[in-house]
């Protein structure tokens, strides 16, 4: 799928609007009904996503119940993102990118150094800053831990897939300003990477801030 689809909702009335530096992570609950925008603000940044069910987290995205429901290893406009238990957590009901990845997975400090070199190893990466958002996360009641990373949605990160099978981390297809919009179907968590790879050209060997809006629903 490549539709784009533009949004009517006004940054002016969001109830959320942070922006997320290069490399850090962000934690947000959205309620049933609420908005979440992701902004590409300077373009080719890869944003390692992983949501979950705020009421239950052993009900997270699911990658492969994402894949069957569209038929589609991509998501852009009109995608479901799906839970391990075959429900909607989110829509995507806006898109100007056209396709987000669910193969690439998140960079570890153990793949910079078995991809690129052992002296990348102490490199930042994704799995890092998701661990780092949840030890900063001071909501009791539902708790995440290690144990509950699980594969992740790589919003504006372009992998494309070979004829033969494997996977290539190649130039993001972003640009400025590009951005993707997601309706909870549900109350989720939102744990998010903001990804700080140099290694290959899923960043534009440059990672740069994201902005993260919400708007309540109308």
């Amino acid at each position: 799928m490549t539709t784009t689809v533009e949004s009517t909702l006004d940054p002016a009335h969001a109830v959320v609007d942070q922006t997320v530096l290069a490399g850090e992570p962000w934690v947000q609950r959205v309620r049933r009904g609420q908005t979440l925008r992701i902004v590409d603000l300077e373009g080719n940044q890869a944003v390692d996503t992983i949501f979950y069910n705020a009421d239950d987290p052993l009900e997270r995205y699911s990658l492969t119940h994402t894949i069957q429901a569209q038929g589609a290893l991509y998501l852009a406009a009109g995608s479901r993102l799906m839970s391990s238990e075959g429900r909607p957590l989110l829509t995507i009901v806006a898109d100007t990118c056209g396709r987000h990845d669910t193969l690439g997975g998140a960079c570890a400090c153990e793949s910079n150094m078995v991809r690129y070199a052992l002296e990348k190893r102490y490199m930042h990466s994704c799995r890092d800053s998701f661990l780092l958002a949840l030890a900063r996360d001071t909501d009791e009641t539902q708790p995440l831990h290690k144990r509950d990373i699980v594969s992740n949605i790589n919003f504006f990160m372009n992998v494309p897939v070979t004829p033969e099978g494997a996977l290539t981390f190649e130039d993001g297809i972003s640009a400025p300003g590009k951005y993707v919009e997601l309706r909870a179907e549900m109350d989720v968590t939102v744990l998010v990477s903001n990804c700080p790879q140099l290694n290959n050209p899923c960043n534009g060997y440059n990672p740069t801030p994201v902005r993260m809006l919400v708007w309540d629903p109308s």
